[in-house]
């Protein structure tokens, strides 16, 4: 059958079992693979059908309310055949109906919903977009998958969405709704597609951040900053604890910065038992985080294990990058984020990580950016800001490295020079056209292939958030298309892969909706990111733990593109088989010269170029040969627990 052949392509995110579902008559079927969490014992296996018969269900994802729920008094004294959540969400949509059911739920989700009854498939993701959802029509039926290769399985012959790859150029990952392919999409993060009998596909939202941003600043918190400290401690501590529901070992990332340092005070703070702990650090490149989240972990008392990864272990990692990610992406910090998950998996099932700190709390530099140093720069005239840009540009970058070790090693940033160099991008530019640039690892994708427009930018805020308010703004982009295009998905492949299940728990959206309402002050204040919750760790941690310059996944890609990764990148920009005749191969060729040279650094975009070359290599020769079928109508299948 062809959807237990789509599943099996998805086995490393459900290793723990299988299943399919299927009906001839409505020519239906609904394949599931199973990572075993919550209820190891078959009363949890999927896909479920719901006790009155009308609903089948295949998920993926956990909820952490499956309790309180299950005893609302609308579920009818349910009598639960298992402890799964999986059932409590199958019977509360069967007693009380969709809408209610996903007002309730708060967890992560991607799930698929059968209504025997009236013959409509509903596919819906979570709130923040944590879980991934794919779906199109093909020969003649209509597939889900939460992976494109539970797609690619199914025989079907894909085409490229060629405005999908500028898209791709410019941001290194494809924005929602798009794919890579045309005609399959995304589910939006807090959306419901159905598809019914007529084969009609309709999409509606359940719950938006662009709604919970306009209504956040329409209605602030009002109260004292002891009562804003108090109210976020006691969401977050509850996120915490409910996150660790658990039925198998479970653990957390820590790299001894603020959010995941946060996250590991919270459990401890909620004796579920002994916690364990795991970071990385790669001493070869002179980044190791686990200096810092060894202190941390000793202050908590939990059990912590680090890894040390060598260069050479960091770069036997790019290979395997396009068989992880099955769309093309290219934030490559998804080399660390694998290597710390397949650790993390050989002692754990589950980890929570402190995903979405940066953007609830205003914690990225390109905030401090725009709401400090370059707010000031603003009020001259452009002329003259675009004159200091031009000059600051003209500083060859080995001067400015020089330049840059002249400041304290303790206040100097990571990656001076391209902090410099991005300063200097912006500094003449105004308004959404400084977001678009600092995220842009390519500002100019039509000239890498052959003036191919990008789908159309999608700027959610034109009427939630005022121009003027240009942080508010600018978290209220990196909410609605970063954070679930990027974060959150690089996240998931990466320990999916290894059948780790991640949870983010500041990503609970009763502290998102929270967060919206603090006015700025407490969010950013005298140059200080993430002031609230700071606050909130204080009371946890001493303050000098934690207190150092952003750093993030960093890896050398600058000197490892004109070094060990060299003869690999020449190979996938071999002139005669780069791009296919997508790419512009003169322009591509001049910007790896341009770096390879070591006048220009353009490592970003060049690995963005590579990671699609990968991709297209390792996946269109195999969509392309794809036979078409039209042996069942529906054939979907949706990745397991």
């Amino acid at each position: 059958m062809r959807a237990q052949v789509m599943a099996n392509a998805l086995a490393h995110r459900g290793p723990d079992g299988a299943d399919v579902w299927s009906d001839a008559d409505a020519r239906i079927a609904i394949a599931h693979r199973r990572l075993a969490v919550v209820d190891l014992t078959p009363t949890g296996s999927q896909p479920m059908i719901s006790s009155d018969g009308r609903w089948v269900i295949s998920y993926n994802g956990e909820v952490y309310n499956a309790e309180t729920i299950a005893a609302h008094p609308q579920m009818g004294g349910l009598v639960r055949r298992g402890t799964s959540d999986t059932e409590v969400i199958v019977e509360s949509v069967a007693r009380r109906g969709l809408d209610r059911t996903l007002a309730d739920l708060n967890g992560m989700f991607a799930i698929a919903l059968w209504d025997r009854s009236t013959r409509t498939l509903y596919l819906i993701r979570d709130r923040l977009g944590i879980k991934p959802l794919f779906y199109g029509r093909a020969s003649g039926g209509f597939y889900f998958a939460s992976e494109l290769k539970g797609l690619v399985a199914a025989g079907i012959t894909f085409e490229l969405d060629e405005a999908s790859v500028a898209s791709f150029l410019r941001f290194g990952y494809v924005p929602t709704p798009h794919s890579i392919y045309r005609g399959v999409a995304k589910v939006r993060p807090g959306e419901v597609v159905s598809f019914d009998a007529s084969g009609a596909v309709k999409q509606r939202s359940y719950w938006s951040i662009e709604h919970v941003a306009r209504e956040g600043l329409r209605h602030p918190f009002s109260g004292s900053e002891a009562q804003a400290e108090e109210v976020l401690h006691e969401l977050l501590a509850n996120a915490v604890s409910t996150n660790m529901i658990s039925d198998v070992p479970i653990g957390a990332f820590l790299s001894g910065g603020i959010d995941s340092s946060t996250v590991v005070a919270l459990m401890t703070a909620a004796k579920r038992g002994p916690v364990r702990t795991f970071s990385i650090g790669f001493p070869d490149l002179g980044y190791d985080e686990s200096v810092h989240a060894r202190s941390v972990a000793a202050h908590l008392g939990t059990t912590h294990e680090d890894l040390m990864v060598t260069a050479a272990e960091a770069l036997a990692v790019v290979p395997q990058l396009p068989e992880i990610y099955d769309e093309p992406f290219a934030d490559s910090s998804q080399i660390p984020t694998y290597a710390i998950s397949q650790m993390t998996r050989a002692h754990v099932t589950v980890a929570l990580s402190g995903d979405g700190g940066d953007e609830l709390f205003a914690g990225y530099n390109r905030y401090a950016l725009t709401a400090g140093r370059l707010g000031g720069f603003r009020r001259l005239p452009r002329s003259l800001r675009r004159v200091a840009a031009a000059a600051l540009h003209a500083i060859p970058h080995g001067a400015a490295d020089v330049l840059a070790r002249v400041i304290p090693s303790s206040l100097r940033p990571t990656q001076p020079v391209e902090k410099l160099k991005k300063f200097a991008d912006v500094l003449g530019l105004d308004g959404d056209a400084v977001y678009l640039r600092l995220v842009s690892q390519c500002t100019n994708p039509s000239g890498l292939t052959h003036g191919r427009e990008e789908h159309p930018v999608h700027m959610p805020c034109a009427e939630e958030v005022p121009k003027g308010m240009e942080l508010e703004r600018m978290q209220l982009f990196d909410m609605a298309t970063y954070l679930p295009d990027d974060i959150l998905q690089k996240v998931d492949r990466a320990s999916m892969a290894v059948s780790l299940e991640v949870r983010p728990p500041l990503l609970d959206h009763r502290i998102v909706e929270f967060a919206w309402t603090l006015p700025r002050h407490l969010r950013f204040r005298n140059g200080e990111t993430k002031w609230l919750l700071r606050r909130v760790l204080d009371r946890y941690v001493p303050r000098q733990m934690v207190n150092r310059p952003k750093a993030g996944f960093a890896i050398p890609l600058a000197s490892w593109l004109r070094g060990p990764l060299r003869d690999w990148a020449e190979d996938l920009l071999d002139p005669q088989r780069v791009g296919s005749g997508v790419l512009n191969v003169t322009s591509v060729r001049k910007l790896w010269a341009e770096h390879v040279d070591g006048g220009r650094n353009h490592a970003h975009a060049v690995w963005t170029i590579l990671m699609f070359e990968a991709w297209r290599r390792r996946w269109m020769d195999k969509v392309s040969a794809g036979r078409q079928g039209n042996e069942t109508r529906l054939a979907p299948v949706l990745m397991g627990e």
